[in-house]
């Protein structure tokens, strides 16, 4: 067995560090149960939305329905990025409150091309909130009757190299974007678990296109060059908002079922050399922005990064080791 394969043998299943996790917010520990130790656990999921950061989110909402002050205002408060929290706490899908919220956003939110109009009276929408919109929506199984016309705003934005574009319907785009890109995919994705059957053939096509369009990028590489796309797709932040990094699509990989491609490996190795000595991942440099409180604090181990590398590496270690055999 090679040095590698038993240095992420050891990581994935080091118990000191799932003990630590398992000290973390509701919403780890639901995770780590379901993700690292194959457990699911349901009377955990229900409690997130009665202790910790879930309940603490879901008592900041208005009268109205919405948090912050608006729609999209301000970030990191506003509804739509308060909506994206909720799904990546994974509190239960069933939670009658958050789907009212949405169905608010739903009603009173779209654009003339149908899709989710961002701020003020502009007649087109912003193809990355429409694919973080399809993520949380599909998630807490919104009415399908809200999602269609989202589904058509994306499909007709799919650009010639494979991936999307939040700049195409406004000022022009010649190339796709890793932000919008992953973005799209994940709601593409979270549609056609929960069910959702509108477009599915096309969204299907547009989600194979879109994958390759990251993985032909090695995840964060130049296409042209070969040099590193920016710095920031290095960074180990979470929430990830809408921005793009490397953890952030190998989780989507995971996610989604996608098979280990070696285009992979670059990012996988960087992940690896990512750990600290106490086998835990640090949390990089935040968005700026307003939030609702601080889950974490910059460069300190963080729970939510050390649980998506190890979900990872729990994934793809095999695949991977015998990739680099």
């Amino acid at each position: 067995m090679c040095a590698f394969q038993d240095f992420v043998i050891i990581e994935v299943v080091n118990e000191e560090t799932t003990r630590w996790l398992l000290e973390g917010d509701r919403s780890i520990q639901y995770q780590v149960h379901r993700d690292l130790l194959g457990v699911d656990r349901p009377d955990l999921r229900k409690r997130i939305e009665t202790e910790g950061w879930g309940a603490d989110i879901l008592s900041r909402r208005r009268p109205d329905g919405h948090w912050g002050r608006k729609f999209y205002q301000p970030k990191w408060t506003s509804t739509h990025y308060t909506l994206l929290d909720l799904r990546n706490l994974c509190i239960s899908p069933s939670n009658r409150v958050i789907r009212e919220s949405i169905d608010i956003v739903a009603e009173n939110e779209k654009a003339k091309d149908g899709g989710i109009l961002p701020i003020g009276k502009a007649q087109l929408s912003d193809l990355c909130i429409n694919g973080m919109f399809l993520n949380y929506a599909a998630y807490f199984k919104t009415a399908q009757e809200h999602l269609e016309s989202v589904v058509d705003c994306v499909l007709s934005q799919v650009m010639p190299d494979g991936g999307f574009n939040c700049m195409l319907n406004r000022t022009g785009a010649v190339h796709s974007s890793l932000h919008t890109t992953i973005s799209v995919l994940e709601g593409i994705t979270e549609y056609e678990s929960n069910g959702y059957d509108y477009r599915l053939p096309g969204l299907r096509k547009a989600t194979h296109s879109a994958k390759e369009f990251i993985l032909r990028h090695k995840l964060y590489f130049s296409h042209r060059t070969g040099e590193i796309i920016h710095k920031d797709f290095l960074r180990l932040s979470f929430p990830c908002r809408w921005r793009y990094d490397f953890l952030r699509a190998l989780d989507y990989f995971r996610y989604s079922g996608t098979e280990f491609d070696p285009r992979m490996q670059p990012a996988i190795d960087l992940l690896i050399k990512k750990k600290g000595k106490d086998g835990r991942w640090r949390l990089g440099a935040k968005h700026p922005g307003q939030v609702h409180f601080e889950m974490e604090k910059a460069g300190k181990p963080s729970r939510w990064n050390t649980l998506r590398a190890l979900r990872v590496l729990r994934r793809f270690e095999r695949q991977s080791n015998s990739a680099k055999a």
